[in-house]
């Protein structure tokens, strides 16, 4: 397994970690650490990927794990942000509506011996999830939180247009 891979695997292995410290104040601190593992397993994502890309280890594997590991991550701290009222229930509604519906659509393409690598609207939503996320981590509930994480939700709404646009034909009927 290379560099890239073990990264995705690690952010997977992150997000319980992550999970354990935004649920239970059981250590001083414990939502800043929370934060503090959720940007470093965020900061993997964009480390496997220029890893991949330059030593040219992008693998099947990587381009399926990868987008998951994200979407587990971004799941979880959406979960603990709503669960505790920071983040609306509709921006998570949003979010992961979009999620399923584009790993349906990578799942349609695998059966067909495809894999869709992500779009640049798929990794600039992504980037705004976790940049908005981290601000909600941050700095709690507020109207900046607010604006950061709607606007997550909006690049979600368009990169999953886009995504099922460009994808359509795995979605047909025939």
């Amino acid at each position: 397994m290379n560099t890239p891979n073990k990264l995705t695997l690690l952010r997977v292995l992150l997000v319980p970690v992550f999970m354990i410290f935004m649920l239970y104040e059981w250590v001083p601190y414990s939502r800043l650490v929370g934060a503090v593992i959720f940007m470093l397993a965020s900061l993997t994502d964009w480390l496997d990927g220029y890893l991949a890309r330059k030593n040219h280890q992008v693998t099947n594997f990587g381009k399926i794990m990868d987008p998951l590991a994200d979407k587990m991550l971004t799941t979880a701290a959406l979960l603990c942000l709503t669960a505790e009222g920071t983040a609306s229930p509709w921006i998570s509604a949003i979010i992961l509506t979009r999620e399923f519906i584009v790993s349906g659509v990578r799942i349609a393409a695998a059966a067909e011996g495809n894999v869709i690598a992500a779009s640049m609207w798929g990794k600039l939503k992504t980037v705004w999830q976790l940049i908005s996320l981290i601000v909600a981590l941050v700095f709690g509930a507020g109207v900046f939180v607010d604006v950061c994480l709607w606007l997550a939700a909006l690049l979600t709404v368009v990169s999953g247009v886009d995504y099922v646009a460009k994808n359509a034909k795995y979605l047909s009927m025939k």
